[in-house]
């Protein structure tokens, strides 16, 4: 009777070189390499509860979904950093999750709080910010960042939280054509911040290891805190505040530039100015 040579099929007692643990050590790597795209169908559930709450109208529903996926977008990324399992896929998905949770699943959202009645100029605002999503999303992935304390362009998650805070603070709605006009600039604004290359502060590069870094925990405690004391006006003040802050660094920088050049001497870079493109070539 032919002998199996396959060290696969062998008993562990015939393959010694054949490790007991192996198996538990293997299906243990593939659990941890799940790990991130499962916090990502996490975050495309939340958009598609939110799109499932908005068109039935229950909006203060649906605005928290928007920003429970804010919350799994941000880990999925940082788990598979931790883990070593980032990939190409995992990347790809990332983005395809986006588009629904912070792209569309917004769009919908302020359509059924305030742009209904501006008939067509309404659903024309949603799709640019959902065009702009998809655009923004886009660049990131072609494109290599040289420095990796800013995002060029509002990151999509930030650009959802303005109108996803915004319904929720104030879930009554608009219902007439006057009324209605400022939802307008719930969508253009934030997709026009999208595609522009505009610096928006990153907070992947925070050193918590530094002297210093008890400054970010307290910080991150006063948020907390805030949130779950007044979540309403919180998540809307955070959610315009990392707005402005590129805007505001954008304008400090313009001056500065503009004072160094009255002076005859060499601006330097700024933190919060116009951003160099991603891929300089």
């Amino acid at each position: 009777m032919p002998l199996d040579l396959d060290p696969e099929r062998r008993p562990a007692l015939l393959n010694p070189s054949r490790r007991a643990g192996d198996h538990p050590r293997r299906g243990l790597r593939r659990g941890v390499s799940l790990l991130p795209s499962l916090f990502t169908v996490g975050n495309m559930f939340c958009g598609y509860a939110c799109v499932a709450h908005a068109m039935r109208g229950e909006l203060e529903t649906a605005a928290p979904f928007i920003g429970i996926a804010i919350v799994l977008d941000m880990l999925d990324g940082r788990i598979a950093r931790l883990t070593g399992t980032t990939s190409a896929f995992g990347r790809e998905f990332d983005s395809l999750a986006d588009v629904v949770s912070f792209g569309m699943a917004p769009a919908l959202l302020v359509f059924q709080w305030g742009l209904e009645p501006l008939g067509r100029l309404g659903w024309a605002a949603g799709f640019v910010f959902v065009s702009a999503g998809a655009i923004r999303l886009a660049r990131f992935n072609i494109q290599a960042n040289s420095d990796k304390r800013y995002f060029v362009g509002m990151p999509i998650p930030a650009a959802a939280a303005v109108p996803a805070s915004t319904v929720y603070l104030y879930p009554g709605g608009l219902h007439d054509y006057v009324s209605a006009l400022p939802a307008l600039a719930l969508m253009l604004v934030p997709a026009l911040l999208m595609v522009s290359t505009i610096r928006f502060r990153s907070f992947k590069t925070i050193d918590l290891e530094a002297r210093r870094s008890y400054k970010v925990p307290l910080a991150v405690a006063i948020c907390f805190f805030a949130i779950a004391t007044y979540p309403r006006p919180a998540l809307l003040v955070l959610a315009y505040s990392y707005l402005l802050s590129a805007l505001l660094g954008l304008a400090w920088t313009r001056l500065r530039r503009r004072g160094a050049s009255a002076r005859g001497d060499q601006p330097a870079p700024a933190d919060g100015g116009d951003a160099v493109p991603e891929n300089p070539s």
